[in-house]
C-alpha cells in the first residue's frame, strides 16, 4: 500500500533508485543543504503522482501550497482557515454556509474569491476529473458562490463528517480552468494559497518550496524548505546521520539509534495508519472464508508489536484502532494457532505431507507482496508467512515496487497500509465497499459483503451518533465472520529531527506520512531556537 489509506497513494511511491540518495551514500560526511539557518531539509519515503487539489492532492490539509476553508489544530480540531469561521450548519443538516476570509491572494498575486471555492468542488464531481477520492464528496448535491465572500453547499443527505471535507485544498479557477486537469501544467507547477510556494519538483529526487511572502498568515521563518524522496529506511537514516537531512521518519529499529543524539530529537506521533494484508477474493485459497479466518487467529499480532514496532505501536483487528471511540469492543482476536487449526480441519483444509493443508487438490498456499526498500512492510511480511507456515498455510514473499506489484493485487496478496484519522467513514468506505472493489487501490481484495455494503451506506448516510455507531459496529463484527483483509498493527510514526527550531510537534496522523504530516506539518509557524548565552 502507499501513502494513503488503502485506496491508494501507493501509485506515488518510487520506482527508482534515487540519483539524490547515490549522491549521499557517496559523500556521507557531507553536511548538504541542512546547514542553512533558513532553511529545513526532511527525508521522506514518497512523492505524489501531482500537486493538484483537483486531483486528490492536499484533500487531508497541511498541503502547504493550498489552504482549505477549515483545516485541523495539533489536536485535530478544526479551525478557520480561508474561511472567517466554521460553517453555518442548516437546521436539516443540509447546508453548509462559509464566510470567506477577505484580502487573501494566490501566490501569482490574485484575488482568491468564492469562485475558486466553486469551481474547485464542481471540478472534482466532474465525471471527467481522474480524481480517485471523488465518493468521498458523494453527499455533495451543489455547491454556490453567493457574492464574492460566501460559499453555500448543499447536500443530497445529512453527512455528518462534511466539515472535515473541507480542509481540501483550494485551486486557482485562474489559473487551473482553461488547462486539462488531469495532465495540464497546474498538476506540476501549482499556484495556491498555502505558506509555501513551490519552486523545483525532480520526480524521484525532491520536492522544494520557498515562503510564500504574500501568505495571508504572514511569511514563514522557514524560509526553504526541502522534502528529499528517499525511499530506502536505511539510506534515509545514513543521511540524517551525516548532516545532509534535518529531519526524517524513520522505522523505530533505526529511530533508535538517535536516542542519545543530543542535537536531535525523537517525535513518536500516534496514527491511524495499519499493515494490513489483502486477502484476493479470486485466489482459491486466500479467497476462502475458513482460510480467512484461520489466518486472523494464527497471527500474533502482540509479538508484531513488540518485535517489529518496539512497542511503537498496537495490535490491529480492523482499520479502527482499539482506543477510538469508534472501535467494537469485543472484536479482538487473540493468537490461538489451536482453534486457526480446528477452523481449517472442519473446512476440510488437511495437512499434506509437507505440513501444507490442501483440499480438492488446491494448495493453501499464495504470493505475498511488499514493497521493496520498506523495512516494516518486508518485517511483516516475513513474520505473518511464518505465523501462517504454523497453521499449515504457505505464504510465499516477494518485495517488488508498485510498478510491479498493482497488476497483481487481483490474484496475489500484498502488504499493504492504510487509515484515516477522525471519522470512521473516511477509510471503511473505499476500503470494504463492494462498489469500488479493484478501483485502482480501493478495496484491493474485492471484498464483497452485502451486510458490509448496507452498515456502509447507512454510516454515511445519518448524523445520528447512534446509529452511525451501530452500523460501524455492523462492519467491525462482519470482519470478525469473514475478513477479507488479515489486520496486523497499527504503527505510531517515529521521527528524527534537529533540534534548533522551536514549534515543531505531531498530530494524530493518517497512513499518508511525511508529505503532509510529521512534526514538520506547521512548519510554517517554526522559529528559530534562541541560541543559550554560554555560563561564565
Amino acid at each position: 500500500m502507499t501513502a494513503r489509506p488503502i485506496r491508494g497513494t501507493a501509485a506515488a511511491l518510487l520506482a527508482t533508485t534515487l540519483a539524490l540518495t547515490a549522491a549521499a551514500c557517496s559523500n556521507p560526511g557531507s553536511t548538504g543543504p541542512a546547514a542553512s539557518g533558513d532553511s529545513v531539509v526532511v527525508g521522506i519515503a514518497y512523492e505524489p503522482e501531482s500537486l493538484s487539489p483537483l486531483l486528490g492532492y492536499g484533500k487531508d490539509g497541511n498541503s502547504k501550497i493550498f489552504d482549505g476553508l477549515l483545516a485541523f489544530d495539533a489536536g485535530m480540531k478544526l479551525k478557520p482557515a480561508l474561511a472567517v469561521a466554521l460553517p453555518e450548519v442548516g437546521a436539516d443538516g443540509l447546508t453548509y454556509t462559509y464566510k470567506l476570509r477577505k484580502g487573501v491572494t494566490f501566490s501569482d498575486g490574485k484575488p482568491f474569491t468564492a469562485k475558486d471555492v466553486v469551481f474547485t468542488y464542481r471540478t472534482i464531481l466532474d465525471p471527467k476529473t481522474n480524481n480517485p477520492y471523488r465518493t468521498e464528496l458523494d453527499a455533495l448535491k451543489d455547491v454556490r458562490a453567493v457574492g464574492d465572500g460566501t460559499v453555500v453547499f448543499t447536500l443530497a443527505y445529512p453527512y455528518a463528517p462534511f466539515a472535515q471535507r473541507t480542509v481540501l485544498g483550494i485551486a486557482p479557477e485562474h489559473v487551473a480552468a482553461g488547462q486539462d486537469v488531469n495532465a495540464g501544467p497546474f498538476t506540476t507547477r501549482p499556484v495556491g494559497t498555502g505558506p509555501y510556494v513551490l519552486t523545483d519538483w525532480s520526480k524521484g529526487e525532491k520536492l522544494a518550496f520557498k515562503a510564500n511572502p504574500r501568505y495571508w498568515g504572514g511569511v514563514p521563518k522557514v524560509k526553504k524548505f526541502t522534502m528529499a524522496i528517499i525511499k530506502d529506511d536505511d539510506v534515509r537514516a545514513t543521511r540524517l546521520r551525516a548532516g545532509d537531512l534535518d529531519g526524517a521518519i524513520l522505522p523505530p529499529n533505526l529511530a533508535k539509534g538517535f536516542k542519545a543524539d543530543r542535537a536531535r530529537k525523537t517525535y513518536e506521533a500516534t496514527s491511524y495508519d495499519y499493515r494490513t494484508v489483502t486477502l484476493p477474493t479470486h485466489d482459491k485459497a486466500a479467497g476462502d472464508p475458513a482460510i480467512r479466518r484461520a489466518l486472523d487467529l494464527a497471527v500474533d499480532r502482540r509479538t508484531m508489536v513488540d518485535q517489529i514496532l518496539e512497542g511503537a505501536g498496537k495490535p490491529a483487528y480492523g482499520p479502527v484502532p482499539t482506543g477510538s471511540e469508534w472501535f467494537t469492543a469485543g472484536t479482538e482476536r487473540a493468537h490461538d494457532p489451536a482453534r486457526a487449526g480446528k477452523i481449517l480441519d472442519e473446512a476440510g483444509w488437511k495437512p499434506g505431507k509437507d505440513g501444507i493443508r490442501e483440499r480438492d487438490g488446491v494448495r493453501a498456499a499464495f504470493p505475498l507482496w511488499y514493497l521493496s526498500g520498506d523495512k516494516l512492510r518486508q518485517d511483516h511480511a516475513l513474520a505473518y508467512a511464518s505465523d501462517a507456515k504454523k497453521a499449515g498455510i504457505a505464504v510465499t514473499t516477494q518485495a517488488g515496487t508498485w510498478e510491479v506489484i498493482e497488476p497483481r493485487m487481483r490474484t496475489d496478496a500484498v502488504l499493504a497500509g492504510g487509515g484515516a484519522p477522525g471519522d470512521p467513514d473516511f477509510d471503511q468506505y473505499t476500503l470494504l465497499h463492494s462498489t469500488l472493489a479493484g478501483d485502482g487501490f480501493n478495496n484491493m481484495a474485492r471484498y464483497a459483503n452485502p451486510v458490509v455494503d448496507k452498515a456502509l451506506d447507512a454510516g454515511r448516510r445519518t448524523n445520528d451518533k447512534a446509529a452511525r455507531k451501530a452500523a460501524y459496529d455492523t462492519v467491525q463484527r462482519e470482519l470478525v465472520k469473514n475478513p477479507g483483509y488479515t489486520f496486523l498493527t497499527h504503527i505510531d510514526h517515529v521521527y528524527v529531527v534537529n533540534d534548533r527550531w522551536d514549534g515543531p510537534s505531531t498530530q494524530v496522523e493518517p497512513h499518508d506520512h511525511g508529505l503532509a504530516a510529521g512534526p514538520w506539518w506547521n512548519i510554517e509557524d517554526w522559529t528559530p531556537r534562541t541560541p543559550r548565552t554560554p555560563e561564565k
